[in-house]
């Protein structure tokens, strides 16, 4: 079995430890966790490892977030995985910060990222782990507020949500969508 696990997030230092960088954050922990490496591949950059028999391939999309569907639709065609294999991670406003919440399909909900996977992949049909990094901005802030950076206090519970995280999409690799959600979707 293999799976494409896609971090959204946007390429560049400036961009590196903002709230919408956390898809690339979590897979740059968990590949450091796995001791595997990332290479410069077609549309992204990418890693890849085996899990109890399973064949887990990593994305960081380089299109930037808006076109990340294009790295997307390119390596689940490429490595010719099924798109109910697909796991996106993904920034979300409308949860508290550090809430994970996975989805076996959903709406963009205004995402520009999701938005473009949806219209390169076929729809709405795809799961997504959904990181909440809040919603502390002022009217018409939104953009400014994705793009800053985590806070101190924010920083420093990072490596422990990264780590939930990773047991998430772990869960999605051996267990399902399904039995993930029912494990890790408490309050």
């Amino acid at each position: 079995m293999k799976y494409l696990i896609a971090g959204l997030g946007n390429i560049g230092v400036e961009y590196e430890l903002t709230r919408h960088n956390i898809g690339f954050l979590i897979l740059d922990r968990i590949a450091d966790n796995k001791n595997v490496t990332f290479s410069t591949g077609r549309y992204a950059d990418k890693a890849e490892w085996k899990h109890k028999g399973r064949q887990i391939h990593f994305i960081k999309p380089n299109t930037y977030m808006n076109l990340s569907g294009k790295a997307i639709a390119y390596w689940l065609q490429e490595l010719k995985i099924p798109k109910e294999n697909l796991l996106v991670v993904v920034d979300d406003l409308a949860l508290p910060f550090g809430t994970l919440r996975m989805r076996a399909k959903g709406s963009a909900a205004g995402h520009n990222g999701l938005t473009n996977i949806e219209q390169l992949t076929g729809g709405q049909n795809y799961s997504r782990l959904r990181f909440g990094v809040g919603n502390n901005f002022g009217k018409g802030q939104q953009v400014d507020y994705v793009l800053s950076n985590f806070n101190k206090e924010e920083i420093e519970t990072l490596p422990e949500l990264m780590d939930k995280a990773e047991e998430m999409i772990l869960s999605f690799c051996t267990i399902g969508v399904d039995r993930t959600m029912s494990l890790f979707n408490r309050t």
